[in-house]
């Protein structure tokens, strides 16, 4: 355990210093946050800028060389997308358990970049509009 001195010169200000030391690495120490780091790992430059910009990041599938938008979320957050960028359908599949949004998203990513056809087997079609609605309610990341 730590022991400070409460009288003297300065340390309440190393208290505080401290404090906010500890409070920064519980932040960046949540599930959200490592989902989150991990998830930036596995980015091209590209696919991070545009994530960075607009909350999204765009893969090509394995197979039929289509183009995905994966939005920031958990459910519902993946569009096929045209040659314009402009969303034509909406895919929904997600892990069988409760993952942070960054986990998801990495799982998405790999999927559709290493066996789309059994994703979209297994994915539920959606409106492509249903994304737009994440936007909407952006969480910060």
């Amino acid at each position: 355990m730590f022991l400070f001195r409460r009288s003297g010169v300065g340390s309440s200000a190393r208290l505080r210093a401290l404090r906010a030391l500890y409070w920064s690495f519980s932040e960046q120490n949540t599930p959200e946050a490592r989902a989150r780091r991990l998830l930036r790992e596995w980015l091209s430059p590209d696919q991070r800028a545009q994530f960075d910009a607009e909350s999204y990041f765009e893969v090509t599938g394995s197979h039929t060389g289509r183009r995905y938008r994966i939005h920031y979320g958990t459910v519902s957050n993946v569009v096929q997308v045209d040659e314009a960028g402009q969303p034509e359908t909406g895919w929904c599949f997600v892990p069988e358990r409760a993952l942070a949004a960054g986990d998801v998203m990495l799982a998405q990513k790999i999927a559709l970049e290493t066996d789309e056809m059994s994703v979209l087997a297994l994915a539920n079609r959606i409106s492509p509009n249903l994304p737009r609605l994440h936007r909407m309610v952006r969480r910060a990341h």
